[in-house]
């Protein structure tokens, strides 16, 4: 019998789908969902996946789809699954992720190079040596280019604690707005991100806040809004360490990406 695979996609979002020989879904996922199907040996393997999912998405994005079948699991398989449900699996989208047996292999889109060796080399250190990983990411298409030019690693200041975009902070939006219009309404999402400092809930708030303001004052600047969503991520996504001020500083930021 078949080892049971993981496959990931990802929309506008994410779709986990857990299933013997990689079924398709049931249904297809909208927009921010997160859709999880397939078999499972037992009850404790599915709640240990979707768990993990929820912790990971929100509750509320995670629509169960699972069930509880006869399927031979790998030695340790739950425990690789709580380590290859992370956070980078965000940075990926429309992306799959298969583990079939002993092979694993992601495919889809990320943003720069250094994001899809990141990725790959996360997952084969959290797996045994017996596994092999082959890695399919690639690069997304020129649109995110443009956007990652204008943004060039910059950061986009607000006032502490604050939705107040810094004069220093619109400069940069004024050069961001230009880049998207070159897009010509291509769906862009503006994305919060912050440190790990003061409560989670607080902070996701926050960084959505913070990215509904970013939304605001580019429509002001002729981006048509409708063109624009936006999400607040809080601390899950950092970049670099929040050990220090400056690593903290980098944390604390806002991200465009064009939607898929």
């Amino acid at each position: 019998m078949r080892y049971l695979s993981i496959a990931l996609t990802s929309l506008l979002a994410s779709h986990l789908a857990i299933a013997q020989n990689v079924a398709p879904p049931v249904s297809t996922p909208k927009p921010g969902q997160i859709l999880v199907s397939g078999t499972v040996p037992d009850e404790a393997s599915k709640q240990s996946a979707l768990s993990k999912l929820q912790e990971l998405y929100g509750a509320d994005r995670v629509v169960d789809q699972i069930s509880v079948g006869s399927v031979v699991l790998p030695a340790n398989w739950n425990n690789y699954v709580q380590k290859l449900i992370s956070p980078s699996l965000k940075l990926v989208s429309r992306g799959q992720l298969t583990i079939d047996g002993n092979t694993v292999s992601i495919k889809g889109e990320v943003a720069n190079e250094a994001q899809r060796q990141q990725i790959a080399s996360e997952i084969a250190g959290n797996l045994n040596p017996t596994y092999t990983v082959k890695n399919g990411l690639r690069v997304s298409a020129s649109e995110q280019n443009i956007l990652d030019q204008a943004l060039a690693n910059r950061t986009i200041e607000f006032d502490t604690g604050q939705t107040t975009i810094t004069a220093s902070g619109k400069q940069i939006l004024d050069e961001m707005s230009a880049a998207l219009l070159k897009l010509k309404d291509k769906k862009v999402e503006v994305i919060g991100h912050t440190d790990s400092q003061g409560l989670r809930a607080s902070n996701l708030s926050l960084s959505k806040a913070r990215a509904d303001a970013v939304k605001e004052y580019l429509a002001q600047k002729g981006v048509n809004p409708d063109s624009i969503a936006t999400s607040g991520q809080g601390p899950d996504r950092p970049i670099v360490t929040n050990d220090t001020a400056e690593g903290r500083s980098r944390n604390r930021r806002i991200e465009f990406r064009v939607a898929q």
